[in-house]
């Protein structure tokens, strides 16, 4: 007991003084809110990082009950290509969409508004069963301690929502605070998982017995056999949401070099290219990211591997496949079952902290959509310590209204969690091929091509695959709810609370949510493009009704034209003057100085 008591002290102590703090001068210089490297790791990583405790046991719950564990290495290996092409998709898209936003940002750019928007309701979507998926793992891991895995349903719902509502409280307080809280936490569980490898390894070496073999629900054909196994490689795909949340997180990270970077610049130059792709808020980004590449391939490897060895899965001795692992693996070391129990406990407080990425993402989605028109204007609210609290709250309130509908069951939210992911991923491919086709040249351009397609059709077989490979779950559910989604968001977007005149944009963007310089200027540009957007829709749907002898007026004039984006980014604009500074009225907003007219590129159409 004294060795682990020790060991586990001596973790915990260096995980706690290698976490990040936020200074209060880092928040007079960067703003309030804003991220370093060690922070946007536990912020942006979390939700992936935490994967370990469920992708796995639910890609093996998929095959364990027909007898086809051994075929999970094949499942693996689609994991891990998928992890690695999106991960190189994301690192190269940073260095193009940095203003935040993500494939949403991508797709108003390159692809339209049309398809931005279906983006922008899919990921909020995605976002809220990040949420409910994160705590109801957590709730597994909480019960194998005590081998309470089949306990009743209530007992479930109740403490996943108590998690929920516990990730709520920690997010609302800020950043800086959440991160460091965080960072530490997954130190903690870095370190602990290397230990449990190394009493895993020896219990191989001493011969410990696998478990009773389940009983066989049934014995299946081929066909089924093909099936389950594309079911078990989409259930175990479930975390690449990650990547995405860096993207569209990035608004929330510290624009300047990462410490790693400034040594490396100084005392290894002649690696400038490599300095240079991970220099600035991109740069941190791209780290984030590059885990990515690896670790959903090698930790899904590791645990299978282990779980077909040892016989043990989700419920398999009242735990679940981790909490087996981690019973085996922490025996082995003297006073190991203290390591077990603060391992599950670990767990919990991770998984409901892998809440707080999808909080991070909500809130720079959320106030992008009140710009453009999707979401009423009263959502937006940004407190002194940087945060959107009001759609942080709405989202706690959804998450726990899903974790009842569930039944308080992982197994049950699990198929709907991790589709919606992919409409998004696609986009961002397809985007950053247009974005290549039109700015790249000679074998640069070829390459990237390729790269791109391969991207965006892999993003489209795993979107198709996580329906089909989940259809017997409630994949054909997604079906509905997606199409429900996309025409609510139309629907509310042409109606009245859609509407956004280039003074309600300035306010909302400049003014409530505290966005300044290019980044402000870029989400202004979106708005219109989203109101002429909006526009068009209106005017169709008035023709089409005419069809039938209908006819009804425009109640608005036509917006004021956006303009092209190069005009925002790479112009007068990108220095921090407001967009819309030509249009808004100067009583309602006076610290705004009119210098000149709008050029020609943005003046409103005639009718």
């Amino acid at each position: 007991m004294i060795v682990s008591v020790l060991l586990l002290a001596v973790i915990i102590f260096i995980s706690y003084r290698i976490a990040p703090r936020e200074r209060q001068t880092d928040t007079m210089i960067h703003g309030a809110g804003q991220v370093g490297l060690l922070a946007a790791v536990a912020l942006f990583g979390v939700d992936y990082f935490t994967s370990y405790f469920y992708a796995t046991g639910e890609m093996m719950s998929a095959l364990h009950p027909y007898g086809l564990q051994q075929y999970a290495y094949y499942a693996v290996a689609a994991i891990a290509l998928a992890n690695f092409v999106f991960g190189v998709l994301y690192m190269y898209s940073l260095g193009i969409f940095n203003e935040g936003g993500g494939s949403f940002t991508a797709s108003m750019r390159y692809l339209g508004a049309s398809v931005s928007l279906i983006v922008a309701v899919v990921l909020i979507q995605d976002y809220i069963l990040t949420i409910v998926v994160s705590t109801l793992s957590g709730v597994d891991q909480l019960l194998s301690v005590t081998n309470s895995y089949h306990i009743h349903w209530f007992w479930r719902f109740l403490l996943g929502a108590t998690m929920a509502t516990a990730t709520w409280y920690l997010t609302i307080r800020g950043r800086g605070e959440s991160a460091q809280v965080v960072f530490t936490l997954l130190s903690v569980f870095l370190m602990l998982t290397v230990l449990m490898l190394g009493g895993l390894v020896t219990a191989v070496l001493k011969g410990v017995p696998p478990a009773a073999p389940p009983e066989l629900t049934e014995t299946p054909t081929i066909g089924q056999a093909l099936y389950h196994l594309l079911g078990a490689s989409m259930k175990g795909m479930v975390a690449l949401s990650g990547l995405e949340a860096m993207s569209n997180g990035i608004q929330f990270v510290i624009d300047e070099d990462a410490g790693f970077v400034k040594w490396g610049k100084k005392h290894l130059p002649k690696l400038e290219r490599i300095w240079h792709f991970y220099s600035g808020k991109s740069g941190i980004g791209r780290f984030v990211q590059t885990s990515f590449l690896f670790y959903g391939g090698l930790t899904t490897l590791f645990l299978t591997a282990f779980a077909i060895h040892f016989n043990v899965f989700d419920g398999t001795l009242g735990r679940s496949l981790v909490g087996n692992l981690a019973s085996i693996g922490f025996t082995q070391v003297p006073g190991g079952t203290l390591l077990f129990w603060t391992y599950q406990i670990l767990a919990v407080a991770l998984l409901a902290g892998a809440s707080m990425t999808a909080f991070q993402d909500l809130q720079s989605m959320t106030w992008r959509n009140v710009a453009i028109g999707e979401v009423p204007e009263v959502v937006v609210y940004r407190n002194p310590q940087g945060t959107f609290t009001r759609p942080v709250t709405a989202a706690v309130i959804a998450a726990i209204v899903i974790q009842l509908l569930v039944r308080g069951k992982t197994s049950v939210a699990v198929p709907f969690y991790g589709v919606g992911v992919f409409l998004p991923i696609t986009a961002m491919g397809w985007a950053l091929r247009r974005h290549i086709i039109q700015n790249v040249h000679g074998q640069h351009r070829t390459a990237g091509i390729w790269m791109a397609n391969i991207a965006t059709l892999l993003g489209a077989i795993i979107f198709v695959g996580q329906i089909v490979g989940k259809w017997e779950e409630g994949g054909w559910v997604v079906l509905i709810s997606l199409s429900a989604l996309i025409l609510v968001a139309h629907a509310i977007l042409i109606s009245p609370v859609g509407y956004r005149d280039p003074d309600q944009i300035y306010r909302i963007i400049r003014t409530k949510s505290r966005i300044h310089g290019p980044m402000g200027s870029i989400v202004e540009w979106q708005s219109l493009k989203t109101q002429e957007y909006r526009y068009q829709v209106i005017i169709a749907l008035s023709k089409f009704a005419e069809l039938f002898g209908v006819r009804r007026p425009v109640r608005f004039e036509p917006p004021v034209a956006a303009g092209s984006y190069d005009e925002v980014a790479h112009g007068e604009f990108a220095h921090g003057k407001s967009y819309l500074e030509s249009y808004i009225d100067p009583s309602l907003h006076p610290e705004v100085h009119h210098d000149e007219k709008p050029p020609e590129a943005v003046q409103p159409p005639k009718d």
